[in-house]
């Protein structure tokens, strides 16, 4: 069982004057693939600072696998969430948030605006989501099954990509 936290950032929502449907479709989402387990959620501002220091926290807890932010991803001024990401992450995963784009822009392309990225604290994947609730799950979907194996790599119980299969 992998456990992750769901962080929405959402100035409207934190000041109470928008519900968090996306947290909670995400939660439904992850939970209903059943190897996953969400253990914490976080309604807070764009607050770039606020963030980094949430992450930072999760992180240095070792109570997190996976740390799905959803919001903050698009061109208004207060959308920090990649920035915020970006400062504390020791490692980018290119490939998840490129992969997510690519297959985005299949629905909408509106998709390559988006500036979310993925990376790694310690044994921590942090990945960026849209805050819309459609596109923060259709995102999920494209690279949700590959997370566990990025996951074991981590903390060190796979250690193969490759296989011995000679063609």
């Amino acid at each position: 069982m992998f456990n992750v936290a769901i962080i929405t950032l959402s100035d409207k929502g934190s000041r109470g004057e928008r519900e968090d449907i996306t947290a909670k479709r995400l939660i439904e989402f992850v939970e209903g693939k059943k190897i996953y387990r969400v253990v914490k959620y976080l309604l807070q501002s764009d607050d770039c600072d606020e963030l980094k220091e949430n992450l930072i926290k999760l992180c240095d807890s070792n109570e997190v696998d996976l740390i799905l932010t959803n919001g903050g991803t698009g061109f208004s001024q207060r959308d920090n969430t990649p920035e915020a990401t970006k400062a504390v992450i020791e490692r980018e995963i290119p490939g998840l948030s490129e992969y997510m784009r690519m297959r985005s822009t299949e629905i909408t392309k509106q998709a390559i605006l988006s500036r979310g990225v993925s990376g790694i604290i310690k044994n921590t994947i942090i990945v960026n989501l849209p805050g819309s609730p459609k596109g923060a799950i259709e995102n999920l979907e494209f690279i949700i099954d590959v997370l566990p194996h990025g996951i074991k790599i981590l903390k060190g119980e796979a250690t193969e990509c490759a296989t011995n299969d000679k063609k």
